[in-house]
């Protein structure tokens, strides 16, 4: 396991904090030797970046904004000019606003969509042909989200995006499973990240102990913690996932469809 991912070339968008850090984390103590992270924030993906050079690994980060067309394609072809050959991807970028099917408004929509499907549709382009021309195999995993199942009211073009990027998933791993790229989705549940706290303070005026009431009321009484999943991620990344491809994994403590007793 220490070695899995030893020959793991990754590009990580969304990968200056939370998910994406963790799976980047993850990938280093794993083998990773290079890789590269973006996001919109200057100082947080130069900080995150020290950090993971700090780990042993050649970290680069590229600030990009994937609901941008133009910072797609350059993401892309600056990260294999950086590494050499990119040989996985984690499409962790997401917008995680606010809106229902009353209130929402076409900007927010067309945002989320951007930002959610249209983002990683081209990221995912842009890497496939990538890889058809090297002849070499890969790995894709895009986070998508439980409320791909249906989600809350508030969540409406949320919920729509995550579930056309779950189909588009099952899409390209049905595509290109003979060019030996696989391509996996996680729908993952109320995760514990600073984006969320933020979530929380901004759109929900939560009190500053909004984790530990939220916590008390799961099953298994705790939100995801990135740094569990990402070991789940990095498996999938790595050689050792085989011929696993289209799968669609729900990392939740609760089950889509299932009832109070």
């Amino acid at each position: 396991m220490a070695s899995r991912n030893a020959g793991t070339k990754a590009l990580i968008t969304g990968g200056t904090q939370g998910l994406g850090l963790a799976i980047a984390r993850r990938l280093i103590e794993e083998g990773a030797t290079s890789l590269v992270i973006s996001g919109r924030n200057m100082a947080r993906g130069e900080r995150a970046a020290a950090e993971l050079n700090a780990l042993g690994a050649d970290c680069t980060f590229i600030p990009a904004d994937v609901s941008k067309l133009d910072d797609c394609s350059k993401l892309v072809a600056r990260s294999i000019a950086a590494l050499g050959r990119v040989n996985a991807l984690v499409n962790s970028a997401a917008d995680t606003g606010r809106g229902s099917i009353t209130d929402t408004t076409p900007d927010v929509f067309e945002n989320h969509f951007n930002t959610n499907v249209r983002g990683p549709f081209f990221m995912m382009q842009g890497v496939i042909k990538h890889l058809l021309a090297e002849k070499c195999p890969g790995s894709i995993v895009n986070i998508l989200s439980m409320s791909a199942h249906a989600g809350q009211s508030f969540m409406a073009p949320y919920s729509a995006s995550k579930a056309a990027l779950s189909t588009l998933t099952k899409n390209v791993a049905n595509a290109h499973r003979s060019d030996r790229i696989r391509c996996n989705g996680i729908n993952a549940g109320w995760m514990d990240t600073p984006g969320e706290a933020n979530i929380q303070k901004i759109w929900h005026d939560a009190d500053e102990d909004w984790l530990k009431k939220a916590e008390a009321a799961m099953p298994m009484g705790q939100l995801v913690k990135p740094d569990q999943l990402a070991s789940l991620i990095a498996y999938m990344l790595s050689p050792e996932a085989g011929v696993m491809t289209g799968s669609i994994v729900d990392y939740d403590q609760n089950i889509a469809g299932a009832v109070p007793e």
